[in-house]
């Protein structure tokens, strides 16, 4: 299974990426390979967010669509996200935010298979490359989002 960890310092506050990244919806607007969003629930629970969603990814040749399960931990300021649905055997993604001054680090960590063996021997070969265009498409949405001059 692929993992990896990236940390990103980016200069705004972490209230403004935590809610840029509950904003599933937004996704194909900025994130590369994503095709559509959709929340189907969003519960406030006092302490956490529990959010049911679909995300659809696809490139050439390949499209899918799967439902993970969303928490905003807010006394942690964490997101955890686990599939629930789809092309994935295993999901485990999670989001931790601190604030730094102005600015806020941001660990982002996922760990995913898919089910298809071809496909997931694919994936493996490019996962460094398509997680770090990721996560540069996350900074640059939030400096476009919270730093205008």
């Amino acid at each position: 299974m692929p993992s990896a960890t990236i940390t990103k310092k980016i200069p705004c506050t972490k209230k403004n990426l935590i809610a840029m990244v509950l904003d599933i919806e937004k996704y194909p607007e900025f994130v590369p390979w994503c095709l559509g969003g959709k929340i189907h629930t969003m519960v406030d629970k006092g302490n956490a967010i529990e959010i049911i969603a679909d995300l659809s990814i696809g490139k050439s040749f390949f499209s899918e669509t799967y439902k993970s399960f969303v928490v905003y931990d807010k006394s942690a300021d964490s997101i955890h996200v686990t599939n629930i649905g789809g092309p994935l055997k295993h999901l485990k993604n999670e989001w931790n935010f601190r604030q730094t001054g102005d600015s806020s680090e941001i660990d982002f960590h996922v760990d995913f298979e898919l089910k298809n063996k071809i496909l997931n021997i694919l994936m493996i070969k490019t996962f460094d490359m398509g997680l770090k265009k990721i996560a540069d498409a996350f900074e640059k949405r939030a400096n476009e989002l919270f730093n205008k001059t």
